[in-house]
């Protein structure tokens, strides 16, 4: 077998990716999959039956249910065996996180005691610190809450006012400071606290154990949803914390905040997966059991489009959640066997992905989002009802666009890093930007068509970044140094690229599945595709256009326009007879396809 090729992160622009260097769920092992059934019961048979209750704050309740969930491994899943965890890698626990994702607000708590509540310490903190404190948090003995954000700090985390003051002997630092919109606030033992140190420019990061004097909980928020995650302001009140739980450097929280962001901000697609699978199958198995007209309401052919367009969003979201995820694994194996500490390894692979962990953010909030609603509908009156699931589901998944940095913060990332990193020399934009210019001017292709599947699509990839490299290109020409001004035309770059990435996420992954089984039927995955292809080629194209007319002129403009509907160009399908098939697939096994 050849080696696998590893692409840097935001490479995928201007690379090929093969389909036998991507990971695919269909990969996963049988000790992967026993995990993620752990998980699976866990969720089903102790967290969803309680969600009533835990809505209405019960803290004992919510800190029991994460203390189980400890007993049961459930915390540990990433941590390494010599801290008591399992030791397993980022791909396996992302699986972990897709199956909690279905506890709707529990979730949210799961997700923020497992990543931001404690890996901090384990990517930042010294051997003391990761010996005294992570066992605990992998056991559920500690919960862990990651305390950041200030009423005037929220997308400007550096702008926070909390301050830390080192005492004269240097032996403590006493800190003062209010946190707002502490996820598990309300229940923590350990929080993770950013905060100045006298008048530093920048944040440092301080372990804080939540039984310190000086440090009063605020009530639990009402919130729209996810009520039953704990969400507090703390308030910290001459507060005495000892100079050896500064974590990592000092001045350096605010690279810590970001470095842990950007794993959140992946953790979080996964989540928003498993909830989109759950939401689903709860729209299926009802759209199976209404009947209207004397006929169930899924023989219908407006919620078949239903149905079959919340399946081909959750394929890509899932497609491309698990092709980055795999990127970091290969980054980090690849650092620790140049010599790199683990620990470092992990946060150094999350940095160099930070541009797909923000796509896939985006993307699944976004497509969570459209899910949810759609449940909503497809349930009719009873959607609206508490005593629905796809009611709860549609509350939670809001705040998924404003966590972890909102949406229009991580269209930002997208394109600013990938400039960044051109500008750096890290990867090569201005080639193949240049290159994509020059054949404007040229004679356009005719007649070079292929009967083979993959080939098509894939020669459809390949012009979908053109057009992102069309516009990017000339926008950076325009503007220089004035572009990140320009948040408008931004905006429609992140969203060319958010599209063509999960297109190519889900081809790749239908192709190893017919690399790897070649006697499988892929008829419904197929369709999958070539409706997603159809679809997002008009959205490339709509975006492609509103950015180039924002600023070019004249000729040029012309010039572009012509090369965007070029390399926009999508086969005709019939949209309706394939997602037909695709709802008729879900119904005839009453769940996601895949």
């Amino acid at each position: 077998m050849s080696e696998k090729q590893m692409l840097k992160g935001g490479e995928f622009l201007i690379k090929e990716t093969l389909a036998q260097d991507i990971f695919i769920p269909e990969e996963f092992n049988e000790e992967q999959r026993m995990m993620a059934q752990s998980c699976r019961e866990f969720t089903e048979t102790q967290v969803v039956p309680q969600m009533d209750q835990l809505e209405k704050h019960d803290r004992k309740l919510l800190t029991s249910l994460l203390k189980e969930a400890g007993q049961l491994g459930l915390l540990g899943i990433a941590i390494p065996e010599a801290y008591e965890g399992f030791g397993q890698n980022f791909v396996t626990s992302m699986l972990t996180t897709e199956e909690m994702g279905k506890g709707f607000s529990f979730a949210v708590a799961f997700a923020a005691h497992t990543g931001i509540g404690t890996l901090p310490i384990l990517y930042y903190g010294n051997e003391a610190q990761k010996q005294k404190y992570i066992p605990k948090l992998a056991s559920g003995e500690f919960i862990g809450a990651y305390c950041l954000t200030e009423a005037e700090a929220g997308s400007d985390a550096n702008s926070g006012k909390s301050r830390a003051i080192l005492s004269d002997d240097g032996s403590f630092y006493t800190l003062n400071g209010v946190k707002i919109w502490i996820t598990n606030g309300g229940v923590a033992d350990v929080l993770i606290v950013f905060a100045k140190i006298n008048d530093d420019k920048n944040l440092s990061a301080f372990i804080v154990e939540a039984a310190s004097k000086g440090i009063t909980l605020g009530p639990d928020e009402e919130k729209m949803g996810i009520k039953g995650s704990s969400t507090v302001q703390i308030y910290f009140e001459d507060v005495k914390v000892p100079a050896e739980n500064l974590l990592g450097e000092r001045n350096g929280g605010f690279k810590i905040a970001l470095n842990i962001l950007n794993l959140g901000r992946i953790k979080l697609s996964g989540a928003t997966v498993g909830a989109g699978k759950g939401v689903i199958a709860h729209a299926t198995a009802y759209a199976k059991e209404r009947k209207q007209f004397t006929s169930a309401i899924a023989n219908f052919g407006a919620i078949k489009h239903k149905l079959a367009e919340m399946n081909i969003r959750n394929y890509a979201a899932e497609s491309l959640t698990y092709r980055a995820s795999q990127n970091i694994d290969d980054a980090t194996e690849a650092l620790v066997g140049g010599g790199m500490d683990k620990g470092i390894a992990s946060v150094e692979a999350m940095r160099q992905y930070a541009i797909e962990a923000s796509i896939a953010k985006v993307f699944g909030s976004e497509v969570l989002d459209y899910i949810v609603d759609e449940g909503v509908q497809i349930y009719g009156g009873m959607g609206y009802s508490a005593e629905t699931p796809v009611e709860r589901a549609y509350r939670d998944s809001r705040i998924n666009r404003i966590f972890e940095g909102t949406n229009e913060i991580n269209r930002m990332v997208i394109v600013g890093e990938l400039l960044k990193k051109a500008m750096k020399g890290e990867i090569d934009l201005l080639g193949p930007a240049m290159a994509v210019a020059k054949e404007l001017m040229g004679i356009p292709e005719f007649g070079s068509t292929t009967t083979d599947y993959f080939e098509g699509k894939k020669k459809m990839i390949v012009n979908f970044k053109k057009a992102i490299l069309m516009v990017a290109g000339a926008a950076v020409q325009t503007f220089m140094d004035k572009f990140a001004d320009e948040q408008e035309i931004m905006l429609h770059l992140a969203d060319m690229v958010c599209y063509t990435y999960a297109a190519e996420s889900m081809l790749l992954r239908i192709e190893k599945q017919q690399l790897t089984h070649p006697d499988k039927s892929l008829d419904v995955l197929k369709d999958t595709a070539d409706v997603y292809f159809y679809d997002v080629a008009a959205l490339i194209h709509k975006h492609g256009n509103d950015a180039v007319n924002a600023f070019a002129k004249a000729d040029e403009r012309q010039a572009m326009l012509m090369g965007m509907k070029r390399f926009t160009k999508s086969e005709q399908i019939n949209t309706v007879a394939a997602r037909r098939r695709i709802a008729e697939r879900m119904i005839e096994t009453g769940k996601y396809v895949s």
